[in-house]
Formats: C-alpha cells, sequence, structure tokens
C-alpha cells in the first residue's frame, strides 16, 4: 500500500467517524426535541379533555340542583332537598375549577364570566325557592320556578357551557393533530437515523474487509520477501564488497603506477636543476669567471640585467616543480595508506578506553602545549574494536582540536562518553575555530577541506575516519559554528562484530 492510498484510507475513516458522529448527534438531539414536544402536545389533548370534563361536571351538577329543586317542591321529601344542597354546594367548587383551567384563553375566559354571572343567577332563585318551601309558601315558591324558566336562565347556562365545550373540541382536534404529527416526525427521525446508522455501519464493514483484505495481502508478500530477504541481503552485500574490493584495487594500481611517472619527472627536475647550475656558470664564464675552474654556486654568480632575472624565474619554476611534486607525492601516498586500510582485516579485542586515550594524548602533548590546550578526559565506557582503527580515528580527531584552535585563546578539549542501546557514544569538543554550517559536510570528502587552508594537510584525514568508522559499524557526526568550537560526535557498537560492519560509500 502507498503512502497516497493510506492517507486516503485515514481520511476516509476520519469521514466515516465524523459522519456517523454527527448523525447520532442529531438523531439524539432530534429524538429529545420531538418527544418534548410530543408530551408537551399530549399534555395540552389531556388538558383540553380535562376542560370539557369540567364543564360537563359543572353542567350536570346543576341539573342535579333544579331537578331535586322541582322534586322537593312537589313531593317535600327531604331526600330531595338534601340532594338539593348537595349539588347546589358542588356548584361552585366546579366553577372554580374550570375557571382556572381555562385561563390560558382568552375566549374562553369570556365565557366563563358570562357562565358564571347565569350560574349566580340561577342560584340566587334557588335559594329563593327553598325559602318560600320553608316559609309553607309553595305557591311562591312554584311561581318563581315560572319565572326563572320565563328569564331563560337555565337556557343561557347550558348555551355558554355548549360554545365552551365546542371551543375546547375544536382545541382537543388541533392538539391531537400537532400531537400525531410530533410523533410521526419523531418515528421518521429513528427510523431515517438507523438507516443512516445502518448504512455507515455496512460502509465500515466494507473498509474493514478491504484493509484486511489489504493487511493480508501485504503480510503474504511480506512472508515472501522475507523468505529470500537474507539471501538477497547476502547476495548484495557480497557483491558491494566485491565492488569496493574492485574500487580499492583500482585506487592501489592507479596510486602505484601514478609513482613511476611522478619518479621520472622528480629525477629529471633533480638534472634540471644540475643543468640550470651549470648553464648559469657558463653563464658567469662568459662575463669573468673562468671557464676552466672550479665550480661556482649560481648564487654565487654575479649576474646582471636580463641574465639575473632569468636565473630568478628559472630557480621559482624549479620551486614550483618540486612543491607540486611533494603535494602529488603525499596524496598518492594518502591514497595507498587509505586502499591498505580498507583491505586490513580487523581484529577485535577489549580495549579500556580511558586508558587508550591518554596514551593518545600524551604522544600529542608537545603539540598540546604549544598551542596552550588543556585536553580533559572524562569517563569511558570500555568496547570490544580494532585497536589500530580506533587509535587513527582519535589521533586525527584530537589532532585536529589541537591543530585548529584558535590563536591567542587559551584552548580546551574534552573528550567524555556514554552507553545507549548496546552503543558507546563518544564526544570530542573544542573550543576553537568552529566550522561553518554549510561545510559539515563538505569537510568529510575526500581531498575536501573548509575555511581558511593555513595548516598542512591533504583533504584526506576526516574522509578516512569516516571509512573507518562505518567499517566498525557505526556513524559520525559534527556540530560547529563559526568562532564557537566544534563537537565530533562517533558512535560505535559496545561489542564490534564483523556483521556490525556497514558498507563504505
Amino acid at each position: 500500500m502507498t503512502a497516497g492510498e493510506r492517507r486516503r484510507r485515514a481520511v476516509w475513516q476520519i469521514l466515516l467517524f465524523a459522519a456517523g458522529l454527527l448523525v447520532l448527534t442529531v438523531i439524539s438531539a432530534g429524538s429529545v426535541y420531538l418527544v418534548n414536544k410530543a408530551r408537551q402536545d399530549s399534555k395540552w389533548v389531556v388538558h383540553t379533555l380535562e376542560v370539557e370534563n369540567q364543564i360537563n361536571a359543572l353542567l350536570l351538577e346543576i341539573r342535579r340542583a333544579e331537578s331535586s329543586a322541582r322534586g322537593f317542591l312537589l313531593t317535600q321529601g327531604t331526600d330531595f332537598k338534601a340532594d338539593h344542597d348537595k349539588a347546589v354546594a358542588a356548584i361552585i367548587p366546579a366553577l372554580d375549577r374550570a375557571t382556572r383551567l381555562i385561563g390560558d384563553n382568552p375566549a374562553q375566559r369570556d365565557n366563563i364570566e358570562k357562565l358564571s354571572a347565569a350560574i349566580e343567577i340561577r342560584l340566587g332563585q334557588f335559594a329563593q325557592e327553598m325559602d318560600f318551601v320553608r316559609q309553607g309558601q309553595p305557591d311562591k315558591a312554584a311561581a318563581l320556578v315560572r319565572e326563572a324558566a320565563s328569564a331563560n336562565t337555565t337556557a343561557v347556562i347550558s348555551t355558554v357551557a355548549g360554545a365552551m365545550i365546542q371551543e375546547e373540541e375544536r382545541l382537543f382536534r388541533l392538539r391531537s393533530e400537532n400531537a400525531d404529527h410530533s410523533q410521526t416526525l419523531a418515528a421518521s427521525m429513528t427510523g431515517i437515523g438507523s438507516g443512516l446508522v445502518v448504512v455507515l455501519a455496512l460502509i465500515s464493514i466494507w473498509l474493514v474487509r478491504r484493509s484486511t483484505r489489504a493487511r493480508d495481502e501485504a503480510e503474504t508478500r511480506l512472508r515472501d520477501s522475507n523468505l529470500n530477504l537474507e539471501t538477497t541481503i547476502d547476495e548484495r552485500t557480497a557483491d558491494l564488497r566485491e565492488a569496493n574490493d574492485e574500487i580499492q584495487r583500482f585506487a592501489y594500481i592507479v596510486s602505484h603506477d601514478l609513482r613511476s611517472p611522478l619518479v621520472n619527472i622528480m629525477g629529471f627536475t633533480s638534472e634540471l636543476e644540475e643543468l640550470g647550475k651549470d648553464i648559469f656558470r657558463r653563464i658567469g664564464g662568459l662575463t669573468g669567471v673562468p671557464a676552466g675552474g672550479p665550480p661556482v654556486d649560481v648564487a654565487d654568480i654575479a649576474l646582471d640585467g636580463p641574465d639575473k632575472q632569468l636565473s630568478e624565474d628559472f630557480s621559482e619554476a624549479l620551486g614550483f616543480i618540486k612543491s607540486s611534486i611533494g603535494r602529488m607525492d603525499r596524496l598518492i601516498s594518502a591514497i595507498l595508506n587509505l586502499t591498505r586500510e580498507g583491505r586490513r582485516e580487523f581484529q577485535p579485542e577489549k580495549i579500556q578506553t580511558r586508558d587508550f586515550i591518554e596514551a593518545i594524548v600524551s604522544s600529542l602533548a608537545h603539540q598540546a602545549a604549544e598551542a596552550q590546550a588543556e585536553i580533559h578526559i572524562e569517563p569511558l565506557p570500555e568496547i570490544v574494536s580494532d585497536r589500530l582503527a580506533l587509535e587513527q580515528i582519535f589521533s586525527n580527531l584530537i589532532d585536529n582540536a589541537i591543530k585548529y584552535l584558535k590563536s591567542g585563546v587559551p584552548g580546551e578539549i574534552r573528550i567524555r562518553g556514554r552507553t545507549k542501546l548496546g552503543y558507546a557514544i563518544f564526544e570530542i569538543s573544542d573550543n576553537g575555530r568552529g566550522i561553518d554550517a554549510r561545510d559539515h559536510q563538505r569537510i568529510f570528502d575526500l581531498f575536501r577541506r573548509a575555511g581558511t587552508q593555513d595548516k598542512p594537510g591533504q583533504g584526506i584525514g576526516l574522509a578516512h575516519v569516516r571509512a573507518l568508522v562505518r567499517r566498525l559499524g557505526g556513524t559520525m557526526s559534527v556540530s560547529s559554528e563559526l568562532n564557537a568550537g566544534s563537537t565530533f560526535t562517533i558512535t560505535l557498537p559496545i561489542a564490534w562484530k564483523v556483521s556490525n560492519r556497514k558498507p563504505d560509500k
């Protein structure tokens, strides 16, 4: 699986998770809202039924009071009287409850005021009728009943109460529709949300199965690769070593063959120098020095004008040639040393690192004293490695630290070490010139140097050190700033084996 496919899969998983979370949030919020709305609508439906029942209960008590009053007028029976009193006593509380229930409806409040006024009149009539009966004047009581009937008080009560019941029935239908609509929306949202959750679940299952198949295929390819991995590594390592050996042989042959013409050039240069002396001796003879006399050094010949300039140019040219030959000879020697070192087999042994470093520092004590440098050796871990390779590594780094100190400033060089995860980490730090950040990699290249070239060297030392560190299975890095000193860090296996060796690059 490519990096792009992994990113796309991760994006899809995040999107599915976000979509699922959004769906659940919407369903939860919508369900809570619709359930509360349905509950509120149902509450209003129940409230409408309570109002309607209360109005009917009020009318029932009024009718009971009227029927029991007529019965009492006709029979003078105590039972009718008791029933009448009970009904009259229940009318006012029933009216009060109805008044409280319809308090939210302005239209019903107007109706209840009309109903209250008519009931109050009718209750006054009931009281007068009962008074006439108690006084033994049933004729007056009957006349009052006829008068009440002609005034239509009871009809007004029935009409107003009927209007109130019709209003409540209208509200009942409206509120029932609202409640049904809320329940339908809640059910729809639950169904749609459940469907979306199922769809997201199916997509998630499909992605999981697809990921599982991809993982299984990758594992299969990995197992197949692992079957041939060891063989492939051995083959490539062998090819790399063969190529490296061939490069080293080529470098050895080339550098060795270069010595032959270089020796010839050196010989002919010496002969040319002797010939020049003879030529200028003869020139001197022409200017007064006896031709058959003893040999005279060119420096002792008094030459004038163009002859003197010619002598100086000749000596300067020979000096350049001899200097270039010497530099070429040193470069060839360095290349030969590198190729010989590359062919040498390492011999691992246990090394007391502190004693080993102290011996190297002692051998460089004269240079350190001339540079006014102090070298501090801190605790160092013991390792198993090749002694000669380590000596070349640390000698080169400590010598460079001394060589590139700032003039006029007391030098301070510290060598410290620690262990981590089976490796020994050594640091050689100084307070010298430092290295520009742009040259941190350049200084490890063959024949490349950084900074002011005022010190002898061929640009081979650090390249050789890094090659040795890699052969020992380690790494090398530098941390430095101009005029702020440098720190070279060497990481080596605590116990070196042939298998630790890293290929040279």
